[in-house]
């Protein structure tokens, strides 16, 4: 989930805990964790309401003075719903960026990392995928998703970032504020496993 650069602070130090949006449709889920580029928060409430319904105490949580400051900055035309999402971080973060750290992997790791990647490329709509796209992710660290994409020849961005994210369940890759990495574990994957399987 993107949050402006001044809201992050404000989250990891816990006092920015609620988040106010225009969504054609709700984006959040109660009970699921999302990435903040910083921190991984995990939704409690989410609610549609009206500008109406809004509080001080919202807006403040918001990381705003005011409900109308608040309002003021709100993106998106005003017939869109808007949902109100409360949060909180999850403390010991993601547990994908400790399995990305590890790059210490067995013969069965690399094993079983393959046979994972062999079902995402069997189920992919225009046959296997995952090795171009680890490797190019190596080869183009922080490029664009959507150049990244382009490259490969993947004509859905959202596909593509859909898939991506599989990689990154995985810990095999990391996302940066602009782009991916290729992260340790999956530099040792593709050392182990060779360039072509």
């Amino acid at each position: 989930m993107l949050f402006e650069a001044r809201l992050r602070e404000g989250i990891h130090a816990g006092r920015v805990t609620v988040m106010v949006r225009r969504w054609a449709r709700n984006k959040a889920i109660a009970g699921h964790r999302y990435r903040t580029g910083v921190d991984l928060i995990e939704v409690e409430h989410v609610d549609e309401v009206a500008v109406e319904d809004l509080t001080d105490e919202d807006a403040v949580a918001a990381g705003y003075a005011d409900v109308a400051e608040l309002v003021a900055n709100l993106r998106g035309d005003e017939s869109v719903p808007l949902y109100r999402v409360s949060f909180h971080v999850v403390q010991g973060g993601d547990p994908r960026d400790t399995l990305a750290a590890d790059a210490a992997l067995s013969g069965s790791d690399v094993e079983a990392i393959s046979a994972r990647l062999t079902r995402f490329d069997a189920s992919g709509p225009d046959g296997p995928w995952t090795r171009a796209v680890l490797e190019a992710i190596e080869a183009n660290p922080g490029l664009r998703a959507g150049t990244l994409a382009e490259q490969l020849g993947w004509a859905e961005l959202l596909v593509f970032k859909r898939s991506v994210r599989k990689l990154k369940d995985l810990g095999l890759t990391l996302s940066l504020e602009v782009g991916y990495r290729i992260s340790p574990r999956g530099g040792a994957y593709l050392r182990l496993s060779g360039r072509t399987r």
